[in-house]
């Protein structure tokens, strides 16, 4: 699959853009400020009709204009789809597929794959479990249209019940409705947790032959998922806390609360790992995604590369050292299929080819 090109209407910076990608590797350079990133946030909004940066649809729209159009053409299995996305201030954004327009937003998931990465992707371990739910979810939507359903739904129940824990609080009568929405609560909660355990262990199959390749031999890594509360458990726990989550107002369990674990040699480095550790183990998590994508869908996902260089004298430059390492082999490890664009912008950063990098520090 591939984005064939990109045309923007009062988006972010841009009065109105028109692109045509080459169908390799296409590399966006200039100064800061200038835009690059928003086209790559427009073709990521354009695969999971959310920004990367978890931005509203308002702030996407240029300042002092009510309404932003986004058209994309992909190709997919030689099959062109245009796809035409409207945002609106106050109102939801309208999807069109070659000019049908859809009625939910899942219906536009699975048509292209995005993995998206960032420098801030390299914080998804210190920061809070929040960020890495928010990478199961955003990989598993993307893969699995029944897990988006389902995560759909159970966060529309989440929310119900929050509102009607704030009611019980004046009216006792009203606790008896809690248990129709525990039931739901419980069919979609469970079957989010089964399919984030399974996408886990695929991923862990993966994560640590690349850790291993990072960290030159030194470390290997396992991850595994932390689940708030057991499938078998579900339901009595919900009993148990019902009181508290009245005086709260809140579900205190449940999937959305779950976390993923990262252990290198028995130690968690969520909480105890050196910031270097943190930043390796969650590059090892991107490099992974790209590869369960590759695996699950039998086709090579398009990849948003934003200034992942800016990386590449504290991660990459010492594993270059390693004269079993080809360089291509390295081209790959940061993202580019093509080791002669990797070489030119290796050259660009640290003055000199990585070669040449590689003989005068061996």
């Amino acid at each position: 699959m591939v984005i064939k090109s990109l045309k923007l209407k009062n988006f972010r910076n841009y009065n109105f853009l028109s692109i045509e990608f080459d169908h390799a590797t296409n590399i966006f350079y200039g100064d800061n400020a200038q835009g690059k990133t928003n086209i790559l946030e427009a073709v990521y909004l354009t695969g999971t009709t959310k920004s990367h940066r978890g931005t509203k649809d308002r702030d996407l729209i240029q300042f002092g204009n009510e309404e932003s159009h986004i058209e994309t053409v992909i190709e997919k299995d030689g099959i062109e789809f245009q796809v035409d996305m409207h945002l609106k201030k106050n109102s939801p954004k309208g999807i069109a597929i070659n000019k049908i327009p859809i009625r939910k937003a899942s219906e536009l998931f699975g048509l292209v794959h995005l993995v998206f990465f960032s420098p801030e992707d390299l914080n998804i371990i210190k920061n809070g479990p929040a960020e890495r739910r928010r990478f199961m979810d955003l990989e598993l939507s993307q893969l699995d249209k029944v897990y988006l359903s389902d995560l759909a739904n159970y966060n529309r129940i989440i929310n119900q019940r929050n509102r009607l824990l704030k009611d019980c609080q004046n009216r006792a009568e009203l606790n008896e409705m809690l248990d129709l929405w525990d039931m739901q609560l419980i069919q979609y909660g469970s079957r989010i947790m089964e399919r984030r355990e399974k996408f886990l262990e695929e991923v862990n199959e993966i994560i640590s032959g690349i850790h291993y390749k990072l960290t030159g031999g030194r470390e290997t890594i396992t991850i595994s998922y932390e689940k708030n509360i057991g499938q078998m458990e579900f339901e009595s726990v919900l009993k148990k806390n019902r009181e508290r989550d009245i005086r709260m107002k809140s579900t205190s369990a449940g999937p959305h609360r779950d976390d993923i674990c990262f252990l290198t040699k028995d130690i968690d480095i969520r909480k105890f790992g050196s910031q270097g550790q943190q930043r390796t183990a969650a590059l090892s998590l991107k490099l992974s995604e790209i590869e369960i994508v590759r695996k699950l869908i039998k086709d090579t996902p398009v990849l948003l590369l934003d200034d992942v260089l800016s990386e590449l004298d504290k991660n990459r430059q010492n594993y270059l050292l390693d004269s079993n390492i080809k360089v291509y082999e390295v081209s790959l490890l940061v993202g580019y299929a093509n080791e002669k664009h990797f070489s030119k912008k290796f050259k660009k950063y640290v003055g000199k080819s990585p070669s040449e990098y590689r003989q005068d520090n061996v």
